[in-house]
């Protein structure tokens, strides 16, 4: 029998998406995959009622209704102080994984190079994979997770197409600085390479961090390739709604990729979440407040248990040093960890090119009852993981 694709060979599927399959096998509370335990704002599932019943209920534009993509423009001149043309600037995609999909296929042919800030979500190294792409993974050093800029500079000699940045940053919460960005500018306008930006993370920052667009620094406005999703932001993670929004030859190219690949976001739910997008800045004050608490409750949790973690500055996940627990496999050390303490989180390898096996991920997009009921399994990780011995440590 004829055989399958080799480009697959060389990933797995979604380690995130797996242990969330070993969290409901063993009971635990899921702090792998990210996604809130609380219902989206009232507003918007009370108008998505309304049009159950009244429609629309057939294909959107493909590249997305109009009074969604409007809603959008608007919505993103208010944070960054560009004009976006909602004819020409935009296509809305089946959430910010075809987003991020339609960027890499959009600019980059088999062959070309693409460069990885590891760790990084897991996508981003299948995306270039399945373009034909090489990576290029450049490290993010714990725990600060900044960058050497001799290291990124090495990574664009070799002449890329496209650089990937997700800012803020999943799985290390970083928030790339205004001078970091500007040297990723500066190197990107040197070799002439796209930056396509994961920014679903936008307003899900803590003081005294903020967002800086990287599509309004200076010059970046014609290379940029912005990929979003209404995912985290309005907690409607299973609605599926993400965009790109780039200059408009861009947009042409990326609006025949997504035709084929998926024809159109669904039209019901594009109605519904224009009400989320002419949202006040009140709610994104809110949103704010609310994670930062969730944040804190957390952290000082995990600081009084004694586990060694990362202080996110964005996003909502948490990086946890396991070394301690003599696993040599940080994957045996979660599915152990579901199995005997009832609590879900990722292995760090899944996020790392390099081989780092002593970290785990878990995330706080969760309820204050369900982050307590996940402290009060970790305080006794210690006397219910199973005992292993890492032959690598001394």
């Amino acid at each position: 029998m004829s055989s399958l694709s080799s480009r697959t060979k060389t990933f797995t599927d979604s380690v995130i998406r797996r242990m969330t399959r070993v969290c409901l096998k063993y009971n635990a509370v899921n702090l792998s995959q990210g996604f809130p335990d609380w219902e989206p704002p009232k507003a918007v599932t009370d108008r998505l009622a309304k049009v159950a019943h009244s429609g629309p209920h057939q294909y959107a534009v493909t590249w997305g209704a109009a009074n969604f993509r409007q809603a959008l423009a608007k919505k993103q001149k208010h944070f960054t102080g560009l004009s976006v043309d909602p004819e020409q600037e935009i296509v809305t995609t089946c959430g910010g994984t075809e987003a991020m999909m339609v960027a890499v296929m959009s600019v980059a042919d088999p062959g070309d190079k693409v460069v990885i800030f590891s760790p990084f979500y897991e996508n981003y190294g299948a995306d270039a994979i399945l373009c034909g792409a090489e990576p290029i993974y450049v490290p993010l050093v714990p725990p600060a997770y900044g960058f050497d800029p001799d290291a990124l500079e090495a990574a664009f000699r070799q002449r890329p197409k496209a650089m990937i940045l997700c800012n803020p940053s999943n799985p290390s919460g970083k928030v790339f600085t205004r001078k970091e960005l500007q040297m990723i500018a500066d190197l990107a306008e040197r070799y002439d390479v796209w930056v396509i930006t994961d920014e679903v993370y936008e307003h899900i920052l803590y003081d005294p961090f903020e967002m800086v667009y990287f599509s309004t620094l200076p010059k970046m406005r014609e290379r940029t390739i912005t990929c979003g999703s209404l995912s985290k932001t309005y907690s409607i993670t299973g609605w599926r709604l993400g965009y790109v929004i780039a200059p408009p030859h861009v947009i042409e190219v990326a609006r025949k990729v997504h035709d084929f690949l998926t024809v159109g976001a669904a039209a019901p739910l594009q109605e519904a979440a224009v009400t989320a997008l002419e949202f006040d800045d009140s709610y994104y004050a809110w949103l704010k407040a609310h994670y930062t608490k969730r944040r804190n409750l957390l952290v000082d949790g995990l600081r009084r248990i004694g586990l060694s973690h990362t202080e996110p500055q964005g996003a909502y996940y948490i990086m946890v040093d396991i070394s301690a627990f003599g696993y040599a496999s940080d994957t045996e050390f979660c599915e152990a960890l579901a199995e005997f303490v009832g609590v879900g989180a990722v292995p760090g390898s899944a996020f790392f090119h390099e081989p780092i096996t002593h970290y785990m991920r878990l995330h706080f997009a969760k309820n204050e009852a369900t982050l307590n009921d996940a402290l009060t399994r970790l305080s006794d990780i210690r006397k219910k993981m199973p005992h292993r011995r890492n032959p690598h440590l001394t």
